[in-house]
């Protein structure tokens, strides 16, 4: 796993310092970065469609790693978002302060804590979230937060692979999703 994102951190110091400023570049391949210590891979890509909006599709297979819950779990989880930038820039329209909504749904089986049987969680969400998207030659980091409603059958554990419910100051909610993360990827 170090090997990985070690790799990967090389490969985008690379790109970053081999490439030229003043190029538009209105697409970006990113993954989360936080989702590799949770037992998901997820891989984003984003294109802006206007100078001040962005679409980013994300897909992610869980059962990738380890999670703290041990509870060995596989299936899927899909995204969409429509970032608006409000102070973007003008030669890389990928960076800025944006607003974006999201629709976010997975699908997995996982082994439950009490009966030790397979079950599945299949969740959806809708959120909203805040962030910054630092884009600067071919780097791209994204940083975001953000909370929303959660519907569907949720999983023993607060974490959903995308989103985790409202478990906080000894309270639950599994109709209240929040989301918070970091991408890292390349533009082009």
């Amino acid at each position: 796993m170090r090997k990985l994102v070690f790799i990967a951190l090389a490969c985008i110091v690379c790109a970053n310092v081999f490439s030229k400023e003043d190029i538009v570049r209105n697409n970006a391949i990113k993954t989360t970065f936080l989702s590799w210590f949770t037992g998901s891979c997820k891989i984003s890509y984003e294109r802006a469609i206007f100078r001040n909006q962005t679409m980013e599709f994300t897909s992610g297979y869980i059962d990738f790693g380890g999670d703290k819950w041990k509870n060995h779990p596989k299936g899927y989880t899909v995204r969409y978002a429509h970032k608006f930038m409000l102070f973007g820039h003008h030669i890389q329209p990928l960076n800025g302060f944006y607003l974006r909504p999201e629709l976010i749904f997975t699908h997995f089986h996982y082994d439950t804590k009490d009966v030790h049987e397979r079950t599945f969680s299949k969740m959806g969400s809708t959120v909203f979230t805040v962030g910054y998207q630092y884009a600067i030659h071919r780097f791209v980091a994204d940083f975001f937060f953000g909370s929303g409603l959660a519907y569907g059958k949720a999983a023993d554990t607060s974490y959903q692979h995308g989103f985790a419910l409202w478990d906080y100051w000894g309270t639950y909610n599994k109709n209240i999703a929040m989301t918070f993360g970091i991408k890292l990827g390349v533009s082009f």
